[in-house]
This record gives structure tokens, C-alpha cells and sequence, in this order.
């Protein structure tokens, strides 16, 4: 009778170090899948840095919606005024330094935090932190959200410094 204990303790270790063994976590960095959203947004904003206009609109589709403004003025929709915007900053920027802090990819949506840094033909040098979110259809993008204040925006195209507040935000490393 002292033998039926014995191998009854023995089935539940056992079973209980199957279960422990299989039952372990795979760890994060082997489940992460790599970005297939991020080389998209990267080659845009390579394209942007050369202000080549036709180069970020490679990049979208014909019926892009793009909400530039953080929100105080239209979305703009389509190619062709896409490509009427991009023109017209193209035309004030003399030199620009976009760049990313940190990005995510859900589906088909890009998140985004960074900095839009450039200096104007006319001697501003504006710098906005941002958050942003893009959707894709296949590998172009079809909605861009902005989200930044518009009153730093309009503070330092009127010549104001970059706050100190701001440059906490924009003085660390992006993404490489």
C-alpha cells in the first residue's frame, strides 16, 4: 500500500513538469515581427529631407487624406492638392530635419512621435514635436493624422524661440 502514494506523487510531478515546460513564454523580441510599414514612412521622409515633392507623393494613394494642421483647418484630399501643399512648403523651407522618436505598427496603421525641425528661406527655425498616425493600403499611405500645437507653430514663424519646454521634447536621440 505505501507504493500506490509513492507513484501517485510521482504522476503529478510529472505532469506538472510537462506543463511548466510547455507552458513557457516565448519571449518578446522573438514573437516581434519586422516593421513592413516603417521602410515606407522612412523613404518618405528621405524624400521629404530633399523637398522632392514627387518623391513623398510616390508614397501615398490617389485618394490620400491628409490632416496636416493638428486639427485647426481642413483635411487635405487627394494627390493633387497633396502635391499643392507639399509645393507651397516646398517653396519656404530652405532645409528641414524631420525626424522619429518612436514609431508602432497595428494592422495597417503607423504610429509615429517625433519632431518636424526646418529652417524658412526667411531665417525661422521652427521646431514641432508631434504624434501622428498613418493608415496603408498595401505598402502606400492613405490617411495621415497630425496631431501638434499650432500656437508653438505660429509662435516661432513669427520669430519666436524654440521654448525650452520644447527642446526637452526634441534633444534626444531619434530612431536611426
Amino acid at each position: 500500500m505505501t507504493s500506490a502514494p509513492i507513484l501517485h506523487r510521482r504522476a503529478v510531478l510529472a505532469s506538472a513538469l510537462a506543463v511548466t515546460t510547455t507552458a513557457v513564454p516565448t519571449p518578446v523580441h522573438a514573437a516581434t515581427p519586422a516593421p513592413r510599414l516603417l521602410p515606407v514612412l522612412q523613404a518618405l521622409i528621405s524624400a521629404w529631407h530633399r523637398l522632392d515633392v514627387e518623391g513623398v507623393l510616390a508614397l501615398v494613394t490617389d485618394d490620400i487624406v491628409w490632416q496636416n494642421s493638428g486639427g485647426y483647418a481642413p483635411a487635405i484630399e487627394g494627390k493633387p492638392a497633396m502635391r499643392e501643399a507639399l509645393q507651397g512648403m516646398a517653396r519656404v523651407i530652405r532645409s528641414n530635419h524631420w525626424r522619429l522618436f518612436d514609431v508602432a505598427e497595428a494592422g495597417d496603421r503607423l504610429f509615429m512621435e517625433g519632431v518636424d525641425e526646418f529652417h524658412l528661406v526667411s531665417g525661422q527655425h521652427i521646431a514641432l514635436p508631434y504624434a501622428g498616425v498613418l493608415e496603408f493600403r498595401a505598402a502606400r499611405i492613405r490617411r495621415w493624422r497630425e496631431y501638434y500645437d499650432g500656437r508653438l507653430a505660429a509662435a516661432m514663424k513669427a520669430g519666436g524661440p524654440i521654448p525650452a519646454a520644447v527642446r526637452q521634447l526634441i534633444d534626444r536621440p531619434a530612431l536611426g
